[in-house]
């Protein structure tokens, strides 16, 4: 029979309870100050973190390419090199069939203004009415405002040379930082797996680092890999079917449709926008000008709705809601590169927590965690 807790220790046991509790607080509240200050610390170390985040992720997706080089009796840095210029050569072709003809069309701007302007006059003199109606309605509304006009003077770059010339030489740098980064991962991938699995120290251990590393793996190559070679699938419909309606550069839009459909919700909708624009800017008659948006529409619809979920949805299974959240999040750190690294870090993000596990914060305040009342709860059991 154990002997009752002299007064004593149960003063010592008290201590020490609200000593750890303490602690936990402490830590939590860190942890709440960390968690807090990470996007700031992202955001303005951006000419880092971003070279460095877009890197990992290319090379995360690229492992599969390398183990099956590596499979077929290639070396670690022969692997390594071959996967990084394969992708170097696919995304130069992307950005070049895309930047050549759309340097042409902005050159094309000044000359075809005119025909926008005939095109879309019926929609702009319902814009007209309607703004004179409400000019009307507001003049003969008093808010005591006048005399509160104030000029806004915004400085721009002179050309889009000027533009270039200035932010290029840095963006080459980043990239080039990027490329060594993703080199040097791959070519040590095969080692620095091994090493991390074995020098785990139980087998347990390491079972479940294999584990995660292959499934965070699988995970981002999968989806970007499915996503590229839809959104290629799609691209090329819409240039194959612009080239048919007669519509300048098919081979041009069909790049920006597929870009712009690796940013979920906001890229199509910005592609559609784009379309009807160039749309205005190729044909005199407004129903063909609104056809390419509304053929990309269709497209994206049947692409949105049936393919994708067919072929990633079994595998790479993402709330809408926390693709929106992820969307925006990195998309206001790091602007439009940070939008499409969003649903990529998202995935490795959501496969790292589903493996080590998800911490229940609720239940470490209120119910069995350490900030529970355990030392009350002692002290009425001993009274």
């Amino acid at each position: 029979m154990e002997a009752p807790r002299s007064h004593h220790e149960n003063d010592s046991h008290t201590l020490e309870v609200k000593r750890v509790r303490l602690l936990a607080a402490l830590a939590l509240f860190a942890g709440i100050g960390l968690i807090l200050a990470i996007p700031f610390a992202l955001r303005a170390g951006a000419e880092f973190f971003l070279p460095v985040t877009g890197g990992l992720v290319i090379a995360i997706a690229l492992v599969p390419m390398l183990e099956w080089l590596e499979r077929h009796r290639f070396p670690s840095w022969l692997a390594a090199l071959t996967s990084l210029f394969l992708f170097l050569a696919f995304a130069t072709f992307a950005v070049l069939a895309i930047m050549l003809p759309a340097i042409d069309w902005v050159q094309l701007v000044p000359e075809r203004i005119e025909r926008v302007r005939l095109t879309v006059a019926p929609l702009i003199e319902l814009y007209t009415a309607g703004e004179a109606f409400v000019d009307r309605v507001v003049s003969g509304l008093d808010f005591g405002l006048g005399g509160n006009d104030t000029t806004v003077t915004v400085d721009t770059p002179n050309s889009l040379a000027e533009l270039i010339a200035t932010q290029a030489p840095f963006a080459l740098i980043q990239m080039f930082f990027a490329a060594l980064l993703v080199f040097f991962f791959l070519s040590g991938w095969t080692a620095m797996r091994e090493r991390t699995i074995t020098r785990r120290g139980s087998f347990e251990g390491a079972l479940t680092t294999a584990r995660v590393i292959g499934q965070v793996v699988d995970s981002t190559s999968t989806y970007i890999g499915t996503i590229t070679a839809v959104n290629l699938t799609l691209g090329t419909l819409t240039a194959v079917i612009l080239w048919m309606l007669g519509m300048d550069s098919p081979v041009m839009w069909g790049g920006i449709v597929a870009v712009l459909n690796f940013v979920p919700y906001l890229g199509p909708i910005l592609s559609a926008i784009l379309l009807a624009i160039g749309g205005l800017m190729s044909f005199a008659d407004p129903w063909m000008a609104f056809l390419p948006p509304l053929v990309f529409i269709v497209l994206h619809n049947v692409e949105a709705n049936f393919l994708t979920p067919m072929i990633v949805g079994k595998r790479v299974q993402v709330s809408p809601l926390l693709i929106l959240i992820s969307l925006s999040f990195w998309a206001w750190i790091w602007g439009t590169a940070g939008a499409l690294l969003a649903i990529p870090l998202l995935i490795i993000i959501k496969t790292v927590l589903g493996a080590a596990g998800t911490p229940d914060i609720a239940g470490f305040l209120f119910e069995h965690g350490t900030l529970t009342h355990v030392g009350e709860d002692e002290d009425e059991k001993d009274d």
